[in-house]
């Protein structure tokens, strides 16, 4: 081996994760190795080293360099460290572990947005537009919200101590709180005029199936056929998830077609062989990805009235790569394209009926309800 593959094998390690290289045979590496641009990488690497005249950490510019990288390619792939991870994961999987609380700052201090019902915060008697005024003794007063969420959240079983101010006219209380296992539940249901079920789903992580099924169990429960499917504000979530929840809307057919780099055309189907509910879809201009995987859907077979704004034109689907040390790899690895074979991306799904909203009055809504009635 040359001294100058050698060099570049060294940096590679550093640059690229282990188990990517191990993946990665000889002949490639040779390959990618012997590149121009990679030699002009590897010489800023080192200008850096030499010149910069503060403690650096080869650590820290190898994550500045994984996430420019993948932050040049598009506006979704990125590099998350260890830290960073974790929120990746809490977003996908709806889950993490805490007291079961939304937080915003107010007054300079940290304010109770709203309590998950059941969770253990809502169980100790936090309530809403509660104002925490200290955290385990630690005063909150100019706090950010994000040491905030860190001193709350916390280990199955620990207890954290909120001070809470909850009007001007009483004392403040103390307020101890067991942490537990949270579980986010992404849908919200209810019959409207007791003919028409509301579905309001907030993002597709691993429970929204579940969750969508007893919605749908109850509609069944009362004969309600007409369904109102909300996925407006739905930045999307997981491609599993979007296919099962088209299927139950979806007739007979191709759901979504994946199009990946060198490979053939992977296609989703449908078995559902008479769709039992006529459908309205509100989507907007924040329906995003998985939201567009399932309105794309029922625009190219039929399956319902698409109501609202044009969706946000995300058709690109992206693969989380976990790496030995806690961090994550997020990158574009696919495009979607419609059963009719149309690629959205940059472009949106647009509704069978436009509506805008306005500030006061939900226009869009109404004009669901409106075609179903």
């Amino acid at each position: 081996m040359n001294k100058r593959f050698f060099i570049l094998l060294l940096v590679l390690a550093l640059l690229i994760p282990s188990n990517v290289i191990a993946a990665t045979n000889a002949s490639t590496l040779q390959a990618q190795v012997d590149e121009p641009d990679l030699l002009f990488l590897i010489e800023t690497f080192q200008y850096i080293k030499d010149n910069y005249p503060f403690e650096i950490k080869d650590s820290d510019l190898v994550e500045g360099g994984l996430k420019g990288m993948l932050q040049s390619i598009d506006p979704y792939s990125d590099y998350y460290t260890p830290e960073e991870a974790t929120e990746v994961y809490k977003s996908m999987f709806g889950t993490f572990s805490g007291i079961g609380i939304y937080i915003e700052k107010k007054d300079s201090y940290i304010n109770i947005k709203d309590t998950i019902q059941g969770a253990p915060g809502e169980k100790a008697g936090l309530k809403k537009d509660d104002l925490i005024i200290s955290i385990n003794g630690i005063d909150t007063k100019n706090m950010t919200l994000d040491n905030a969420q860190k001193l709350i959240q916390g280990a199955i079983g620990t207890k954290v101590k909120l001070g809470i101010k909850r009007d001007n006219n009483t004392p403040h209380i103390y307020i101890e709180v067991k942490r537990d296992k949270i579980i986010i539940n992404p849908v919200h249901y209810e019959i409207i005029d007791n003919k028409i079920g509301y579905i309001k789903l907030s993002e597709f992580s691993q429970y929204a199936t579940i969750e969508i099924n007893k919605a749908l169990e109850e509609f069944d429960k009362k004969n309600i056929s007409k369904v109102i499917l909300d996925l407006r504000d739905n930045p999307g979530g997981l491609l599993g998830q979007a296919i099962e929840i088209s299927r139950k809307f979806v007739p007979k057919g191709p759901i979504v077609h994946i199009k990946e780099k060198n490979k053939e055309l992977i296609t989703h189907l449908s078995t559902n062989q008479k769709p039992k509910y006529k459908l309205v879809l509100l989507v907007n201009e924040n329906s995003a990805s998985a939201s567009e995987i399932v309105a794309g859907a029922i625009k190219d077979t039929k399956a319902g009235t698409i109501i609202g704004k044009k969706t946000f034109g995300k058709g690109v689907v992206q693969s989380i790569i976990p790496l030995s040390n806690g961090s994550i790899l997020k990158l574009t690895t696919s495009e979607y394209l419609t059963p009719k074979k149309l690629s959205i991306n940059g472009k949106g799904v647009e509704p069978d009926v436009v509506v805008e909203n306005t500030v006061t009055e939900d226009l869009q809504l109404k004009a669901a309800l409106k075609a179903l009635k």
